[in-house]
Order: C-alpha cells, then sequence, then structure tokens
C-alpha cells in the first residue's frame, strides 16, 4: 500500500504532531513500507491456532469457596480507633 504526502499530513494532523513538508515526504515510504508489514501479516493463515492472552500458560490458583465468619473479629477490632459491642464506633455524621 502506498501513502502519499497528503496521507501523511493529515494523519499528523490529527495526531496533533506538526511535521514539515521535507518530513512527510520523508515519512510517506516509510508509512508505506508498515502498512506493506501489516498486509504480510493478513496474508498468514491462522485458522488453526487458537486465541490466546499470554504467551506462557496461566493457572490460576484457586481456593475452595467457603462461607466462614471470618474468626477475626477481635484482632480486626483492635485496630480500631474505637469499638462498641463488636462493631466499629464511628461519629455521628448527620444531625
Amino acid at each position: 500500500m502506498s501513502v502519499d504526502t497528503p496521507t501523511v499530513k493529515r494523519i499528523a494532523g490529527l495526531a496533533r504532531i506538526a511535521i514539515t513538508d521535507e518530513e512527510a515526504a520523508r515519512l510517506a515510504p516509510e508509512l508505506g513500507n508498515i502498512l506493506g508489514w501489516i498486509e504480510q501479516l493478513g496474508e498468514v493463515d491462522t485458522s488453526s491456532v487458537e486465541p490466546m492472552t499470554a504467551v506462557i500458560p496461566n493457572k490460576l490458583r484457586l481456593r475452595d469457596d467457603v462461607v466462614t465468619d471470618g474468626g477475626v473479629r477481635e484482632a480486626v477490632l483492635a485496630n480500631a480507633p474505637q469499638a462498641e459491642h463488636g462493631f466499629f464506633a464511628v461519629p455521628k455524621v448527620i444531625e
């Protein structure tokens, strides 16, 4: 795919990059080469390749989903500035 100088200037304008006419003329063939490589990637047959999110397999280490009461109420309340009746005591914010 060929990219001309006006296309490069339009892309630069959309990206809000200030370039001169000489820079646009120099970048046009480079962008054309990049788009050519992308077209080559489109020709590769990937029908037998499964989609993946990472190159190496990631296995999640799961624990049993068991409902408990936590059993650490006293340890948690020990960090509270003030506790009453087994709960955090907070100042009244609405009058």
